[in-house]
């Protein structure tokens, strides 16, 4: 079901509904672009015109982060459960194992990017990896990297480079990679490769992974979380209050 948050679709999907979709696009070779919302880049696209257009621009766009459930809980929108990033990415590289599909990792730093692969190889011994790329190129390098991933003939691309360097690069090359699924997936490779730490499971189903992310890195994430965050209730306080000017009513949505 999609739905619409203060002006920005949002597709209400569990895990098992997303990874299907995924999993379709890659075996028909179908383009299919996921982005995992949260609200930071709820945020953000408002002044970010090249996030907002990854963002509209996406086939699918998943509900990341717990502020963006309770907010749509708050305007009426059932929500059952949130599909976090990183668990879709991992569940993505199962059925990647289990059914002979090849993913394509890109970004992190060398380091980084050969522990997780490891990790992964590891995890799934059946997986074919189909390419590994630093995101530590420079601008004119760049088709270079373009040709590796299409020469991979890679079945999904997970892309860890971060904003907005990873919309930017998709906006100028994604008509061209002739990879069916796409999907960024943030720190998730500093995750798996064990150089971050995951919240605890009862932090993150009380919504407070991003505590956790400022309790790790104190002096770079409070603000961003502080700032973000606060911006945010003030977006929902205003459209409840528009909501209340023009009756009760629930957000539009459509199948």
């Amino acid at each position: 079901m999609r739905t619409d948050l203060l002006g920005c679709s949002v597709d209400v999907l569990t895990m098992v509904e997303t990874v299907e979709r995924a999993r379709v696009a890659m075996r028909d070779r179908r383009r299919l672009q996921h982005v995992a919302l949260n609200v930071a880049k709820f945020v953000n696209m408002r002044s970010d015109r090249v996030l907002r257009s990854d963002v509209i621009g996406s086939d699918i766009i998943g509900i990341d982060g717990m502020g963006i459930v309770l907010a749509l809980r708050l305007f009426g929108v059932p929500v059952k459960e949130r599909v976090a990033g990183i668990d879709l990415f991992w569940e993505l590289l199962s059925i990647c194992a289990r059914d002979g599909f090849r993913p394509f990792l890109l970004g992190a730093t060398p380091d980084v990017l050969n522990r997780a692969a490891n990790a992964i190889a590891e995890h799934f011994p059946s997986i074919q990896i189909a390419g590994l790329r630093d995101g530590y190129f420079r601008p004119e390098e760049e088709p270079d990297v373009v040709a590796e991933i299409i020469d991979s003939k890679a079945d999904c691309l997970f892309i860890a480079m971060p904003t907005p360097r990873k919309e930017r690069f998709l906006s100028a090359y994604r008509d061209r990679l002739g990879v069916p699924f796409i999907m960024g997936i943030g720190g998730s490779l500093d995750v798996i490769g064990g150089d971050v730490r995951r919240a605890p499971q009862i932090m993150q189903s009380m919504g407070l992974e991003w505590l956790y992310r400022v309790y790790q890195e104190p002096r770079r994430m409070w603000w961003r979380y502080a700032k973000t965050n606060t911006l945010f209730a003030g977006m929902l306080i205003r459209g409840m209050l528009n909501q209340y000017a023009v009756g009760p009513r629930r957000l539009s949505r459509s199948g």
